[in-house]
C-alpha cells in the first residue's frame, strides 16, 4: 500500500457547486494544512439552471452540455481551494443528474435517484479503500433540502462506509478500511439568522431579492451543531470557488445567490454533526477540528 498522509478527509456530494457552498472553507483549511482531500462527486450536474445568458445553450432542454461544462468549472474551483483529488462516482456520467424531486428527469435512465444504493455505493467503496479517509463528510437524510440526489449521495456514502469496513464485502475492490469518524453538513439557526440580518442591512446587495432561512439546505437547532470549522483565513478562497462554478452561482461580496437571484450569505465558518465516531470535545462543547482524537495513520 502506498505512503498516505497522515490526515484524510474524504466528501460525497451530489453535484458540481455543493462541495464549495457547504464545505469550501473547511476543504482550503486542510488542503493548507496538507491534509489528503478527496472530493467525490456523485453527478455531473445537467440538469442545472443556467445563470449566464451567453451560456444558456448548455441547458438540458437545448444542446445538453452544461455536464461537461460543469467538469470545468469544477476543476478550476478545487484549484481555487487547493484540492487535487477530486472524482466523479464510477466515472464522469457514470450517474445522471435526477432533476428536482417531483420531476419527470428522476424516471430518467441512469439518474442516480434510479441507481441501486448498493451498486452505486461499491463505486465509492473502491475510492475509500483507495485513500483510507479516516473521515468523511456528507448530508444529512433529508440530503439538506430534500433534492433526490441528495438524498441519494446520502445513502450512498453511509451504505459505502459500512460495505468498506467489510472484509467479506468484494476484496477486488480493496483492503477493508473503517472510516473513524462520519459528520453531516449543518448550519446552526442563529448564524443563518444573524447571516440574512447581513444582508438586509446591506440592502439585498445587488440581488432583486432575499431568500429566506428555509433556502438553506441543513438548517438545525444550534444544539446539534457538534463540530465548527473556523474557515475565515479561506473565506476569499471559498467565494473564488464559489465563482468558478458561474453558470449556478452568482457572487456579490460575502453574498451569493442561485438561479432564483435570491440573495444568501456565504459562511466562512461552516459547521457540522457528528454521527458516527467519538467527539473530542468536552461534553456540550463543539470540535474545532474534524480530525480530533483520531490517529493518523
Amino acid at each position: 500500500m502506498k505512503d498516505l498522509p497522515a490526515r484524510r478527509l474524504l466528501l460525497v456530494h451530489a453535484h458540481p457547486d455543493d462541495e464549495s457552498i457547504n464545505n469550501g472553507a473547511t476543504m482550503a483549511h486542510y488542503a493548507a494544512a496538507g491534509a489528503q482531500v478527496t472530493l467525490v462527486t456523485c453527478t455531473l450536474g445537467e440538469e442545472g439552471e443556467v445563470i449566464p445568458s451567453d451560456l444558456a445553450h448548455l441547458a438540458p432542454d437545448r444542446e445538453d452540455r452544461l455536464g461537461p461544462h460543469r467538469i470545468g468549472e469544477l476543476a478550476a474551483a478545487m484549484k481555487e481551494l487547493g484540492v487535487e483529488d477530486h472524482r466523479f462516482l464510477g466515472g464522469p456520467g457514470r450517474f445522471r443528474d435526477s432533476g428536482m424531486m417531483g420531476v419527470a428527469q428522476n424516471h430518467r435512465t441512469g439518474a442516480f435517484w434510479n441507481a441501486d444504493v448498493d451498486d452505486a455505493a461499491a463505486h465509492l467503496v473502491e475510492v475509500i479503500r483507495e485513500v483510507r479517509p479516516q473521515v468523511l463528510v456528507t448530508y444529512d437524510p433529508h440530503g439538506g433540502y430534500g433534492h433526490p440526489d441528495h438524498i441519494q449521495a446520502h445513502r450512498v456514502a453511509m451504505r459505502a462506509a459500512e460495505l468498506a469496513a467489510d472484509p467479506g464485502f468484494r476484496g477486488d475492490l480493496g483492503e477493508p478500511h473503517a472510516v473513524s469518524k462520519i459528520y453531516w453538513n449543518r448550519v446552526p439557526r442563529s448564524v443563518a439568522e444573524e447571516g440574512f440580518a447581513r444582508l438586509h442591512d446591506a440592502g439585498g446587495a445587488d440581488f432583486p431579492g432575499i431568500a429566506s432561512i428555509d433556502d438553506i439546505p441543513g438548517v438545525v437547532d444550534d444544539s446539534e451543531i457538534t463540530a465548527e470549522i473556523d474557515g475565515t483565513p479561506y473565506a476569499e478562497r471559498k467565494a473564488a470557488a464559489m465563482r468558478a462554478h458561474a453558470t449556478q452561482i452568482a457572487v456579490d461580496g460575502p453574498f451569493f445567490a442561485l438561479s432564483n437571484d435570491l440573495g444568501q450569505p456565504i459562511f466562512a465558518m461552516e459547521y457540522y454533526q457528528l454521527v458516527q465516531g467519538e467527539s473530542a470535545a468536552p461534553a456540550g462543547a463543539r470540535e474545532h477540528d474534524l480530525f480530533a482524537g483520531v490517529a493518523e495513520q
